[in-house]
């Protein structure tokens, strides 16, 4: 006699111990994912305005600096918060020239096949 216990593959790691319930608990609740990219935008904003306010900080020298006109200029020293926007602005100017180029240059690959 071949005993029919042994024939069956058990794939649970409980060993079908849990309940009906337990089983459905992942089951799909037809409400869709939430979109994440808000959430992504804010926390590189958040942790690029966190890197240029450390960079502020670790700058001795005192620097001075303008906003895009020449009568609109601050000192590192006497406007901190200034200073951290400065170089916020001057990071995002860095991402966006570098994404800007990666497309351009992912659209000139496609364009001039080698």
């Amino acid at each position: 006699m071949v005993d029919d216990e042994a024939k069956k593959v058990i794939w649970s790691l409980q060993n079908n111990k849990r309940t009906e319930a337990e089983r459905n608990v992942f089951a799909p609740t037809g409400k869709k994912p939430m979109n994440k990219n808000v959430v992504y935008v804010f926390s590189s904003i958040g942790i690029t305005f966190l890197v240029s306010f450390a960079l502020s900080l670790f700058s001795k020298a005192t620097t001075q600096f303008c906003f895009l006109i020449d009568s609109y200029c601050f000192n590192s020293t006497e406007n901190p918060i200034a200073y951290t926007m400065y170089i916020f602005m001057n990071l995002w100017i860095l991402i966006l020239g570098i994404g800007i180029a990666y497309l351009i240059g992912k659209k000139l690959g496609k364009h001039f096949k080698i």
